[in-house]
């Protein structure tokens, strides 16, 4: 990239795809002085040129329905991959890097599914795959692991990875309003897809800690072995107890060091009210990293939208242009990343909550305290709440330190006995 001019070839024109282009432009001496080149978008791969457009594309780029425009224009040197999916984005970006093309790309579900793959292609051809964007939207995680914190040993990362779970935690504890009511509103503020699933049952987090947990530890730890949990079934009733006890409910993803294998997952956690994730509301994103030498950071932010998400793809551009030859895909030197030594989750160890809906007659909390203490869970609090109907009582359990395999145990024994009238509650505390 030794002319003045860098010509980008963009796939996708919506929210970030318009965003990136709005930045180009009212950017564009910012971005000459700290270049000394000029960015040129030059061709816009779209399935609809006719379309209108909140943000018009500049007269002097071409609108294509051909990926071959991009692939094949020898003048294009950075494609840039916002079309999401697996597969076009995927034939895309390997049939890019095949021809010599640096790429850019914001598609963190299809770097966990084929990360590994994508990043021996392009190590193999000697460009660029850089992915700020994937992650976080406007927060710059990626890089701060390769490069700022590359020095050290990440102990823990803890993250709060979709803001649109976050909106609708944060919905429910601060109106005291069940989960459909709350997810509604996020749709309506466009904070939510239609087809909420991703978001809601914990994948799209999941799909974004799977590129960071290779970024701060230098593993593959495959998607279909990370656990998930998602937030649809949480109940206003347990963000209120929560609440009481000091916690508030948050949906975590979260990997950690345990002697020398990782620990990890996506899950709702009671998190509590004085630790630095618990204050992050609404649709933001935050992250919390700890190193062996550097202590605790925070970083927090917009994780998705047009000019959040857009400047992070911009960064990538930059960076590449910048770089010309050394360009670090992974953080590490090999490009091909080893297995992760993974800890199972029944070996997990953390405090817990449990709500049992419990028959209201004598001896009840004494029989469930024996099985738990078999298991070797000791109990820190208990509370239980006299409801309405005067039948059915919620009893709510707060533990010490226990491994997940005993939980697991105790809970399927104590599901079984006569006196409960629905599944135990259960949540990790973080």
């Amino acid at each position: 990239m030794q002319h003045d001019t860098i010509h980008i070839g963009l796939a996708g024109y919506g929210t970030v795809g318009s965003g990136l282009a709005r930045i180009l432009q009212n950017n564009r001496e910012w971005i000459r002085k700290r270049l000394g080149k000029e960015l040129h978008l030059k061709k816009i791969l779209v399935q609809d040129p006719n379309k209108a457009r909140r943000h018009v594309p500049p007269p002097d780029t071409a609108l294509t329905m051909d990926m071959e425009d991009l692939v094949a224009d020898p003048d294009i040197d950075i494609v840039v991959e916002l079309i999401g999916g697996l597969d076009t984005a995927y034939s895309l970006i390997t049939r890019s890097l095949s021809s010599g093309k640096s790429v850019v790309t914001a598609n963190k579900a299809l770097l966990a599914e084929r990360g590994p793959e994508l990043f021996n292609l392009a190590a193999k051809n000697g460009l660029g795959l850089f992915y700020e964007a994937s992650v976080a939207g406007g927060i710059p995680i990626v890089q701060t692991l390769k490069e700022s914190l590359a020095g050290n040993r990440i102990k823990s990362l803890t993250g709060i990875l979709n803001g649109t779970a976050n909106f609708i935690l944060s919905e429910m504890t601060s109106r005291c309003i069940p989960f459909s009511q709350a997810l509604a509103k996020a749709q309506e503020l466009g904070y939510a897809e239609a087809d909420p699933a991703l978001d809601v049952e914990g994948l799209d987090a999941a799909h974004k800690l799977t590129v960071l947990i290779r970024l701060a530890h230098g593993q593959d730890y495959p998607l279909s072995k990370l656990p998930v949990q998602g937030i649809s079934g949480t109940d206003p009733y347990d963000i209120i107890r929560a609440r009481d006890f000091g916690y508030r409910i948050k949906l975590i993803a979260q990997v950690k060091e345990k002697s020398g294998a990782l620990q990890a997952g996506v899950f709702p956690a009671l998190v509590p009210d004085d630790h630095m994730l618990a204050k992050v509301d609404g649709p933001f994103n935050a992250i919390l990293l700890e190193g062996n030498a550097v202590g605790p950071i925070m970083l927090y932010g917009q994780g998705a939208g047009d000019l959040p998400t857009g400047s992070a793809v911009l960064a990538d551009i930059m960076s590449l242009v910048t770089r010309r030859t050394d360009y670090n895909n992974t953080g590490f030197l090999d490009a091909e990343l080893y297995p992760a030594k993974i800890l199972q989750p029944e070996l997990t160890v953390s405090k817990h909550y449990f709500r049992f809906s419990v028959q209201d007659r004598p001896g009840v909390l004494s029989i469930i305290s024996g099985i738990m203490g078999e298991r070797n869970i000791s109990i820190a609090q208990v509370v239980q709440k006299q409801e309405p109907d005067g039948n059915t009582v919620p009893v709510v359990f707060l533990t010490h330190a226990a491994q997940l395999q005993d939980v697991r145990a105790a809970l399927q024994e104590i599901d079984q006995l006569s006196f409960i009238k629905a599944p135990t509650v259960h949540y990790s505390i973080l």
